[in-house]
């Protein structure tokens, strides 16, 4: 606006800054109480521990319900994928492999038997799941009761030996055929970024996001089987009505590339909005990462691209990951521009369908809420 005389100018200033003032404690307001609300809701559904945190422009917010602590640690589960996937698209940039090169070029021999053949399955396929590689998480004695858990969760898994799993299963389709998740094209991934750089897939991580973006608390542990404090309680519930059990130790390496990283809220808001704000990945990478197919075998609408998600809303749709290992779940959103964002961390896994419709239902309606909100 032109100011026509000074003393208007103050004057409209000052009221300007008087309105904004009163208007911003308001906002600020409306943000908590949306991610408190959401919090309890979450919390008298049956969640043990709740950690929310949601970014809207300037604007932090925190809740917590629950054993939760305030930002404490949490496994991250799959959104280890995103991090992963973006070290493979940097690589890419870098000319030091290509998204259609095959895994048998980086890693031969390693996907035979049983109708797998690597020579036909492309890196992007593994990024995308597209490749037809059966889940080796379906076929772990330790993920499938309580008793199994306990006889195993402090065991190391090699990747070879995860891969070796799903080896002894034939593919679910042919590669680039169709769609369906599995944690075996993620551990390959990891396996081939150790191939292509003669590092970890974990020190590249820590190289080239964590550091340059000041993760301070985001990591992988290896085979420290404990989470550092503070940090919530993980309970999960393998049969419904059944007692829920406490599964909180647990050696990382079962998950490893496809979902071992532990993080914190504050930290995984920040790489969602690095990562949406082009900060991690050139413009042609990031066009790569953002191109999707439908998720055949997920009932709402989501669309996969590389190691990221798309699921429309009421407000255009935003991109996120899920994270599940026993016990806990990891959700969260970025909005289109990277602007908006939201973290929740629950450390229960029910084994109800009806209370996991529930949790799911009233995650989602937060994530539009905050994503969705007027300026």
């Amino acid at each position: 606006m032109r100011k026509r005389h000074m003393q208007w100018g103050v004057a409209t200033a000052l009221v300007a800054t008087l309105v904004a003032g009163a208007a911003a404690p308001a906002a600020a307001a409306r943000g908590n109480h949306r991610l408190q609300s959401a919090a309890d809701d979450l919390h008298r559904i049956g969640i043990t521990g709740v950690q929310a945190l949601s970014r809207a422009g300037g604007d932090t917010d925190r809740a917590r319900a629950g054993d939760a602590p305030a930002d404490g640690y949490f496994r991250m589960g799959s959104n280890t994928k995103t991090f992963v996937a973006v070290v493979v698209l940097q690589l890419a940039a870098e000319h030091r492999l290509a998204l259609d090169d095959t895994v048998d070029r980086w890693l031969p021999g390693v996907v035979t038997g049983n109708g797998n053949d690597g020579r036909r399955i492309t890196v992007r396929q593994l990024l995308q799941h597209t490749s037809g590689l059966y889940n080796y998480t379906n076929d772990l004695a330790g993920l499938d009761s309580y008793e199994g858990y306990l006889a195993h969760r402090l065991d190391h898994y090699g990747q070879a030996d995860l891969v070796a799993v799903a080896m002894k299963h034939e593919p679910v389709f042919a590669p680039g055929t169709s769609w369906d998740y599995s944690n075996t094209n993620y551990i390959l991934a990891g396996m081939i970024v150790e191939r292509v750089t003669g590092r970890t897939w974990s020190s590249e991580v820590h190289r080239r996001i964590v550091g340059p973006l000041n993760l301070r608390h985001t990591f992988y542990p290896g085979d420290r089987a404990t989470l550092p404090s503070p940090h919530a309680t993980a309970y999960q519930q393998w049969t419904p009505g059944g007692p829920r059990h406490d599964t909180t130790v647990l050696n990382p390496t079962v998950a490893a590339s496809a979902g071992g990283l532990v993080t914190t809220p504050a930290d995984l808001a920040r790489f969602w909005q690095a990562l949406q704000q082009g900060r991690l990945l050139p413009p042609r990478q990031m066009a790569e990462m953002h191109r999707t197919v439908p998720a055949e075998t997920w009932q709402d609408g989501t669309r996969y691209g590389l190691g990221i998600e798309f699921t429309p809303n009421r407000c255009g749709g935003y991109w996120s990951h899920g994270g599940d290992v026993p016990g806990s779940h990891t959700a969260n959103a970025v909005s289109r521009t990277g602007t908006r964002v939201v973290v929740l961390s629950l450390t229960t896994q029910p084994a109800s369908d009806e209370t996991a419709q529930a949790v799911q239902q009233r995650t989602t309606r937060l994530i539009d809420d905050v994503l969705c909100a007027p300026n």
